[in-house]
């Protein structure tokens, strides 16, 4: 298992497991009802995120993780995953991360993306990426905190069932 404490919030991040399906769910579908940090349009059921969980294969290479509060409640939850299955790409890890709501704005955010890029490093990838909502300021605001550089925007790429969002890209050199 891997984990790792933060202080001084007194979390921890830690390998999902099947216990954490249910958090993961719930967090994520927070995400998709508030149209700010996922193209899904629909809430997403247990087994699809389980099924998003077990993609992550080998678990090793791609990890998902959960962040815990210091009640070891899980608040919310990252992956690293692959950019883009064409082999030329292997070394370029994309980074995502869900935080609760009610979780937002003590740090769990910042935790969760370094552990994220440091862990990217020690797998030996060369670069990580990712994709943020032009709207999603604190997001976009951790991007560049751990060094990240927006090299793109695509206008209008994401539908959110009122209006269409722009997203921003971001990368990292890991080298």
């Amino acid at each position: 298992m891997v984990a790792h404490n933060v202080e001084p919030l007194k979390a921890r991040i830690r390998d999902a497991n099947d216990g954490d399906i249910q958090a993961i769910t719930d967090i994520y579908n927070e995400a998709v009802v508030t149209f700010t940090s996922t193209a899904d349009l629909r809430p997403q059921t247990l087994d699809e995120r389980r099924a998003w969980v077990e993609s992550h294969r080998p678990r090793a290479q791609y990890p998902v993780v959960v962040i815990t509060d210091g009640d070891g409640t899980v608040v919310g939850f990252g992956s690293l995953s692959r950019y883009n299955y064409r082999e030329g790409y292997d070394g370029v890890l994309e980074l995502s991360y869900y935080i609760a709501g009610s979780a937002r704005r003590r740090g769990y955010g910042s935790a969760m993306v370094e552990w994220l890029v440091a862990r990217a490093k020690k797998l030996g990838a060369h670069m990580a990426v990712a994709l943020i909502f032009a709207i999603n300021d604190g997001s976009n605001a951790l991007m560049r905190k751990y060094g990240f550089t927006r090299f793109g925007m695509l206008p209008q790429a994401s539908w959110d069932g009122k209006g269409y969002l722009d997203v921003n890209y971001w990368y990292q050199d890991l080298r």
